[in-house]
């Protein structure tokens, strides 16, 4: 009954409670009966206070006080205190009701916010394309959305009651909040297995809880077969575009130092001291052969890579996200200057990314023990062309030595970065220069734009000359 009450709308309320005052005064003004009647204004101050404010509610003790005290027939002694005594008690009575109603309606918002959030989390496990999962301390499955029985290849409702060990063993050996003090939220990769044999290698993010019941574990779990699959495959494509540059730039050094040897063999030959000689002919021949494969290698892979246009301020935003963490480690200063738009740029992205990772690596060894460490990265777009800086304050690079020549002295391990990073910035059109001129140590890595924006950026606007730094800055190779 009374929550039907409160249920009721505040113009009913305010209606039911001036009938129920009407027939109370009337009464209370007609009936002869030797005791006052006023007490009986509880019930329309209980109505009252379910629809007016804290101050109304004590208005309307204060009227119906006066009703109570004027209507009755029979005068009493100590009629003041017996008024004072009515209107404290249908005070009272209308602000128990006025709080009782607020709390009773705040506790209705709650649980309609609760059951709105409990729907939405359920429509959410439900539809999730990735396997939601919460288990027990000993690994028993309390829980599967459709997409756990879809990833674990059972029955839909069958998960429920088994061990996830045998489905994914790595989540079955996680400590609860019991076992440890130490409560786990995190991310693994860990081989799993669906009811009919097949392995998947998959993605998981997992947390432990307790509940009265005991600690539980959830998990969230993303099938990553075939990123494994991809990602393999674009590293062996990778590979295969890198080998064929490197076997391409080492036939380009091999060719120039048979052409050498063949001058020399021709220069002794011309002399005509050692003609006759089996094994100068033999040499001769061997050098012959060895350029013949040198320029076969260097024709076969000339000319495969064909780089489409890719977003150099999406690389450029890849390659902040991994030098911060570095730079903060070492203690260097990265500054970044690069325009909010850039055009597409031919280039491949990984090559480009390796060649920008490799000088970040040269330019941390070089500032290590300097006081002043800083790395500055700077893109310039021209017309045709997109130019990156590089720069660090280090020492710089002592005149004269051949940087970007392999094999050589005092470079570490093999000195193939830089020759590998300039052969990579070619074979996509670009190119990679050391600018001796500019302070500390600072290369300029050019790579060409894309030739259907380039056209669409000259239709769109009349030609005019631009001049960029890095354009006009002098480099040597």
């Amino acid at each position: 009954m009374i929550r039907r009450v409160l249920q009721w709308s505040p113009h009913a309320a305010l209606a039911y409670a001036a009938v129920l005052i009407a027939v109370i005064a009337l009464a209370d003004w007609q009936v002869e009966f030797n005791a006052t009647l006023g007490f009986l204004y509880i019930f329309p101050m209980v109505l009252l206070g379910t629809a007016l404010g804290w101050w109304q509610v004590i208005l309307v003790a204060v009227f119906c006080t006066f009703l109570s005290d004027r209507l009755d027939p029979f005068p009493m002694d100590m009629e003041s205190a017996r008024d004072v005594l009515i209107f404290l008690t249908l005070a009272m009575t209308g602000l128990l009701s006025l709080n009782l109603t607020r709390s009773y309606r705040r506790e209705r918002e709650s649980l309609a916010a609760q059951r709105s959030a409990e729907q939405q989390l359920e429509f959410l496990i439900e539809s999730s394309p990735a396997a939601v999962l919460t288990m027990t301390s000993q690994g028993d499955i309390l829980l599967a959305n459709p997409a756990a029985h879809r990833l674990l290849g059972a029955a839909k409702g069958s998960l429920r009651g088994k061990s996830i060990a045998q489905y994914v063993p790595a989540l079955a050996s996680i400590p609860s909040v019991d076992e440890t003090a130490k409560i786990f939220r995190t991310e693994m990769q860990a081989r799993g297995q669906r009811e009919n044999g097949e392995a998947f290698l998959a993605d998981v993010f997992f947390s432990t809880y307790a509940t009265p019941a005991g600690p539980r574990l959830a998990a969230l779990v993303v099938d990553a077969s075939e990123h494994l699959r991809e990602r393999e495959e674009t590293s062996l494509q990778q590979l295969l575009a890198g080998s064929r540059v490197l076997v391409a730039a080492v036939s380009h050094e091999v060719r120039n130092v048979c052409g050498a040897i063949g001058m020399m063999h021709e220069n002794l030959a011309r002399k005509g001291s050692l003609k006759g000689d089996q094994d100068f002919e033999a040499l001769g021949s061997l050098v012959e052969t060895l350029s013949k494969i040198a320029s076969l290698e260097l024709k076969q892979s000339a000319g495969v890579f064909d780089p489409g246009g890719v977003d150099l301020h999406e690389i450029l935003t890849d390659l902040r996200i991994v030098l911060q963490p570095i730079c903060e480690e070492s203690d260097i200063r990265l500054n970044w200057n690069v325009p909010a738009e850039l055009p597409l740029v031919q280039a491949d992205r990984h090559s480009l990314f390796q060649v920008l990772l490799n000088l970040m690596k040269n330019s941390q060894r070089a500032l290590e023990g300097g006081k002043h460490k800083a790395i500055d990265i700077a893109v310039s777009p021209g017309p045709d062309r997109v130019f990156i800086r590089f720069t660090d304050s280090g020492p710089g690079i002592p005149p004269g030595q051949k940087i970007f020549q392999p094999l050589q002295k005092g470079a570490d391990a093999t000195g193939l970065g830089l020759y590998l990073s300039r052969a990579f910035m070619r074979s996509f059109r670009g190119d990679l220069k050391h600018d001796p001129q500019h302070p500390g140590c600072s290369f300029v890595l050019e790579l060409a734009a894309v030739a259907e924006q380039v056209d669409r950026a000259k239709a769109d606007a009349p030609a005019k000359a631009t001049s960029e730094d890095a354009a006009h800055t002098t480099v040597t190779a």
